[in-house]
């Protein structure tokens, strides 16, 4: 049974804090039984104004190209418990997340394809970004690179990295940006991270709980996180209060897609959830995806909204550490370096 088919139905309005503590959110204000079909969307944790903009647009083109009243429902945590729940019931018809090893995690569950990666366009990634700070008003401690995240003084916020992929691309955005700055120096580079680990205020599970953590409570003094997400609170709580920093070296960060094999058979909604993920490589959904701050495919939308993106050279986590099987058997598997690297 769907596990959703237990839950009351989800209203915007009044009912939005229900549907909030639940990890819920509904793409528009339909009733279950208004909806002919509902597809649910898997989602990484600090996506929901993304997908909460994107939505309606596709159910208006969907209405008009087939004469069908669809429901999106929105599912929001940590990527990694994203995939978990979803191996433990959690029905959802496609996945947006922030870290292909979490697709994987499905494939390797029988959920979804093997091949999942060749199925759409850029190995099914419409969108990335890349690993911004976040820091308060004239940049008191004076943070411009991932060096000075390591400095005396400097409290530290961003996820857990054995919950967040989000925080697992901090983690190796500062690995190599500092191995690519010492000459791929071990020991050297080890010790900056031990430093900057240090640093940490607080592990999050998340990346929105590490934004909240930051910004409503004022924990630390420079927030990591996706540049989409900086950009996003330094726009919704004003140049006046924060700047965002894009260091010069960092990480590219790919948002890969992918519709659950699994799900869609049982739901039959694989029609639906296939051209879900197709409109997001359309120009109107690009734009869209570019207003929110993340970096798009389209050549001309990207040109379109190119002064929101500072140039930085991006490496590729692959080039940098090998495929995700090798990344977390070496830095997030237990025992691996980052339980090392935080022993005291």
């Amino acid at each position: 049974m769907n596990i959703l088919s237990k839950l009351p139905t989800l209203r915007l309005g009044a009912g939005l804090l229900g549907a909030a503590a639940l990890g819920l959110s509904l793409a528009a204000p339909l009733s279950a039984s208004a909806a002919e079909r509902t597809l649910m969307n898997a989602s990484y944790d600090v996506s929901r104004e993304l997908f909460t903009a994107l939505n309606p647009p596709f159910i208006e083109q969907w209405r008009e190209a087939h004469g069908e009243e669809v429901e999106i429902q929105q599912s929001h945590a940590g990527s990694s418990t994203q995939a978990r729940s979803i191996i433990e019931g959690l029905r959802a018809d496609v996945v947006t997340f922030n870290q292909t090893t979490d697709i994987d995690v499905l494939a390797n569950a029988g959920l979804v394809a093997e091949d999942w990666q060749s199925r759409l366009a850029d190995n099914s990634s419409p969108f990335y970004s890349t690993m911004a700070f976040l820091v308060r008003k004239g940049n008191p401690k004076g943070i411009e690179d991932w060096r000075d995240l390591a400095e005396d003084g400097v409290r530290v916020v961003f996820p857990n990295p054995k919950t967040s992929g989000n925080a697992r691309y901090t983690y190796l955005a500062a690995w190599a940006a500092t191995a690519r700055e010492n000459g791929g120096d071990e020991a050297q580079t080890e010790a900056y991270m031990r430093k900057l680990l240090a640093n940490v205020a607080v592990f999050d599970t998340g990346g929105r709980g590490a934004t909240t953590s930051f910004v409503e409570r004022g924990i630390g003094d420079v927030l990591i996180s996706f540049e989409s997400e900086v950009q996003s609170i330094r726009r919704e709580y004003g140049d006046d209060s924060y700047e965002v920093i894009v260091p010069p070296v960092d990480l590219l960060a790919e948002f890969p897609v992918a519709w659950v094999d699994d799900s869609v058979r049982r739901n039959q909604t694989e029609d639906l959830a296939r051209a879900y993920l197709e409109y997001l490589y359309s120009p109107a959904a690009q734009r869209i995806i570019a207003e929110h701050n993340y970096r798009v495919r389209d050549p001309e939308v990207a040109q379109a909204f190119s002064d929101r993106f500072p140039e930085t050279e991006l490496l590729d986590v692959n080039q940098e550490f090998g495929d995700w099987d090798t990344i977390t058997r070496t830095h997030f598997a237990s025992g691996a370096k980052l339980d090392q690297l935080l022993r005291r």
